[in-house]
């Protein structure tokens, strides 16, 4: 079980440093949203998965299991938002036309 749960955890790691790799590179708002708003939501699921994986089940991984499925309901909530409140304040999204 630990061996599955090192997995997730490097799994998490993984996509976390994507995801903020995808924040530095990436032109606009936008596409930084995006990066941010799936790589964040995976890697952090994937890492408190892992760390209910090595904790045994117990009280302590229900616990861990309820917040990934927070995180999964709230991460895209946000990101929604977030781009809807930008489009609506005028941020235009990036077109590679040499704005």
């Amino acid at each position: 079980m630990r061996i599955l749960a090192i997995f997730f955890l490097m799994g998490g790691f993984f996509f976390t440093t994507v995801a903020a790799l995808g924040v530095i590179r990436f032109p606009d708002f936008y596409t930084r949203l995006h990066a941010a708003g799936k790589g964040d939501t995976l890697g952090i699921a994937l890492s408190i998965t892992g760390l209910a994986l090595y904790h045994g089940f117990n009280l302590v991984s229900l616990k861990l299991m309820f917040i990934v499925f927070f995180i999964f309901l709230a991460n895209p909530i946000g990101t929604h938002v977030l781009s809807g409140a930008a489009y609506k304040t005028g941020i235009r999204p990036w077109t590679g036309k040499g704005e």
